[in-house]
């Protein structure tokens, strides 16, 4: 009997000392939250976002498009210059520059083998040319049209460069004058499917991983 009573209180006993030692984590636990919480707030700072305004954009109504365009008729590059886009001027005068050089080497060859062919076609030695004994007649008529023919595509292409850097100009000084790259152009890429070519006898549709790109003039 002794002996069971004995095994009990050191059953008992055992417990109350484990319970004894086990520290109270919840206690704890909250206390050092507490005193964290309480660092943190004098710490740091409240987050306040940045307040951003957006772009706004004021056409320049004095910028006149009809002057641009009568500038660039006199001069060309002038209503580049009015755009203030002089970059555009060395491209300009490069280009009217090679077209101008080809009017004038095709003009002076057709000089050349027209003098040759009018003197050939009277018949008269005089004054021909010597580098051309061994061509043909034919041959000279022929170069004669070719010359003339390139002459005239050169004086059409440098008309036709006038006028594109006239309309360049036009178009730049229309933009300064009512419209803006920041606030009414933009464009967004984005992924998209498209359906491929159907063809005869086929009852699969198969679709294909493409890009799209939207322009939004606003």
């Amino acid at each position: 009997m002794c002996k069971y009573l004995f095994l009990i209180w050191f059953v008992l006993g055992f417990v109350l000392v484990a319970k004894a030692q086990n520290p109270d984590t919840i206690a704890v636990k909250n206390k050092t939250d507490s005193l964290n919480r309480k660092r943190d707030s004098i710490k740091s700072k409240p987050f306040v976002p940045k307040i951003t305004r957006e772009k706004i954009y004021h056409p320049d109504s004095l910028h006149d498009p009809h002057k641009a365009v009568i500038r660039s008729l006199i001069i060309p590059g002038w209503g580049q210059l009015y755009n203030h886009r002089w970059w555009k001027v060395p491209l300009i005068y490069a280009g009217l520059g090679l077209l101008g050089d080809v009017v004038v080497y095709n003009q002076r060859n057709y000089s050349i083998f027209l003098k040759e062919a009018l003197l050939r076609e009277k018949g008269i030695q005089a004054g021909r040319n010597p580098d051309f004994v061994n061509v043909s007649d034919a041959d000279v008529t022929s170069y004669t049209d070719i010359y003339r023919r390139d002459r005239d595509l050169g004086i059409l292409g440098f008309i036709g460069g006038w006028g594109i850097q006239m309309i360049d100009a036009y178009i730049d000084a229309k933009f300064i004058q009512a419209y803006t790259m920041d606030n009414n152009l933009s464009f967004k890429v984005s992924p998209a499917v498209i359906g491929g070519p159907g063809y005869a006898f086929s009852n699969t549709t198969a679709f294909i991983p493409a890009i799209k790109i939207t322009f939004t003039l606003k």
